[in-house]
């Protein structure tokens, strides 16, 4: 069988019926599945056809990323004059005012959506058409296929149902198209897949050993303790003490072999597929295999190739949420957000980005002056502050109307809201580093880490919070915090004390800051329709919990029912 024309077919039925098609297959070759698969390659190629839709859905296109950060407190994608305003949808976004026609709801269900069916069907073909032992694959491999298929079933069908609640549930292809399941059965079809599958897939042995993108036995473990740690946000019953149950075996090495990181930048750096903290990645070399290419374009300024050395241009997007007025006093109307101020001074991230050299590099954000200190590199404004060196700043208003015969007499009258920005507004992240010119085939390098171990380790300290062991959740946040600072010395750890909802809160912002997940943080806490910050005042409305099922959808299915409140 053609296996390009196999998919293309699935993409233009809009797959498995999620958004209503048949799944009965045609074939247009005279390859048929029974012939294709005659050698461990081929093998190989079909198991890795849903992987790289997940490096797509995770990490080559944006709406998954804006879902989760740009409709909560992290970050925003402030109106800069004439620029971004685009059709007012991330203002949208932002006020929680968001409609079934967005474009980043489609790719979200689309891409779960298909997800489930290039995993189905590939579990499928690979179970009916290959003799795993003609072939001289290991003993216990075709188990080790099947499970980890099943288990990115139970991934995508996990993300549905937190951005739309309960999904269509299909167990094979073919067959008639079905309507949405209610949000408990959906999360327990998932609960079912990964609990069959933890015990049959491999486990990491080797401590450090590079992690290539395929999941193990810790990875499977870690979505069902995410499961259950969002449990009452999908079926109203808690499942706390089952999520530290397996974070704990997580941490106990039960699953494979982990542990911390030494340092804030292992996870992350050029070399973090050999990082002892990561369990599951979405594997990127050099400039071959690329993930989250769009924090470069869409997230730093037109000119910021000129601080970092580098190729390639930027559009001056999204940002971290202001955590200062215009005047310069701290924001003290809300909790939450304010995300930049939350770093401690000493905090070793909270310092300007800078490659050092041999993939060594410090900080994790631009602030202040772009000048590059290494090479004098100079990052110029080309809109507001054209031919000016630009400074960010952990603001957001339109300073340059201030003045006498403009807008605004003085500072003091400015507004700061997402319609109000300017191309320096907005301290930048870069989590993901850069390298510079002279090693630019480093670019893209570092993979993209899905579950990490520290995430283990905070679930596991706010179940320990919520069962009223405050102490006890305090040492995990804390073992986790000390490596970033000198010496391991933390001027404001987490103490008994001071751990409440905002503190924990607080401490997921700061250590998963971007990394696709601060929406279901916030939901988890109540926080998302209930809670005020910059520029957003809570809708106090429950059913912006869930995201509308998106029109596309709804039109090319009449079995598909729209949540309530759209």
């Amino acid at each position: 069988m053609n296996m390009k024309n196999k998919y293309i077919i699935l993409l233009l039925g809009l797959l498995i019926s999620f958004a209503g098609c048949s799944l009965d297959e045609v074939y247009y070759s005279s390859i048929t599945p029974e012939k294709f698969y005659q050698s461990q390659q081929s093998v190989l190629q079909r198991l890795d056809r849903p992987f790289t839709h997940t490096r797509w859905y995770l990490g080559d296109q944006s709406s998954i990323w804006q879902m989760q950060e740009l409709s909560s407190d992290a970050f925003c994608l402030s109106t800069k004059g004439p620029h971004w305003y685009n059709g007012g949808e991330y203002q949208r976004m932002h006020h929680h005012e968001w409609t079934p026609s967005e474009n980043q709801l489609w790719n979200c269900w689309y891409g779960a959506s298909m997800g489930v069916a290039l995993s189905l069907e590939a579990k499928q073909d690979l179970d009916k058409y290959v003799d795993y032992d003609a072939l001289g694959f290991a003993k216990g491999t075709k188990e080790a296929h099947q499970m980890q298929l099943q288990t990115l079933i139970a991934y995508f069908y996990m993300r549905g149902l937190d951005y739309f609640g309960g999904m269509p549930i299909y167990t094979e292809t073919g067959g008639e198209d079905q309507p949405r399941s209610t949000d408990v059965e959906t999360f327990g079809h998932i609960e079912a897949l990964l609990k069959e599958a933890i015990p049959q897939l491999p486990k990491k042995t080797e401590l450090g050993k590079s992690e290539e993108g395929m999941i193990n036995q810790a990875a499977a473990a870690m979505m069902l303790a995410q499961l259950y740690f969002n449990a009452e946000s999908y079926t109203k019953k808690k499942m706390f003490s089952e999520c530290e149950k397996i974070c704990q075996d997580i941490i106990d090495g039960v699953y494979g072999a982990y542990k911390l990181d030494d340092n804030w930048y292992g996870p992350h750096c050029f070399t973090n597929d050999r990082s002892p903290e990561v369990i599951w990645n979405i594997p990127c070399q050099n400039q071959k295999l690329t993930v989250y290419g769009f924090i470069w374009t869409d997230g730093y300024h037109y000119n910021a190739s000129k601080y970092f050395d580098l190729d390639g241009g930027a559009n001056n997007g999204f940002h971290m949420q202001p955590s200062l007025k215009p005047t310069g006093e701290l924001y003290t109307n809300f909790k939450l957000g304010k995300p930049f101020s939350k770093f401690d001074d000493k905090d070793l991230r909270k310092k300007p980005y800078l490659y050092l050299g041999n993939e060594k590099y410090e900080g994790m954000f631009c602030f202040g002056k772009q000048v590059n200190p290494k090479t004098g590199g100079e990052c110029k404004g080309t809109q507001e502050y054209n031919g000016q060196i630009i400074s960010f700043v952990d603001q957001v208003a339109r300073f340059t109307e201030v003045g006498v015969g403009k807008k605004y007499a003085s500072v003091a009258e400015l507004p700061s809201t997402i319609a109000d920005g300017e191309e320096n507004s907005g301290v930048r992240f870069v989590k993901y580093p850069l390298p510079n010119m002279a090693e630019r085939n480093l670019r893209y390098n570092p993979d993209l880490p899905v579950y990490r171990l520290a995430e283990v380790y905070y679930m596991l300290a706010e179940c320990k919070m919520r069962a009223g062991y405050n102490s006890d959740a305090a040492a995990l946040i804390n073992t986790v915090r000390k490596r970033n600072f000198e010496n391991q010395i933390d001027p404001n750890p987490v103490t008994a004390e001071n751990l409440d909802k905002y503190r924990m809160l607080d401490e997921w912002l700061i250590e998963f800051l971007g990394e696709q997940r601060r929406r279901t943080d916030l939901i988890r806490w109540g926080a998302f329709v209930n809670e005020d910050w910059w520029d957003h005042k809570a809708s106090k409305n429950e059913n912006f919990n869930r995201y509308p099922v998106p029109a596309k959808a709804m039109s090319s299915s009449n079995l598909l029912i729209q949540n309530p409140g759209y």
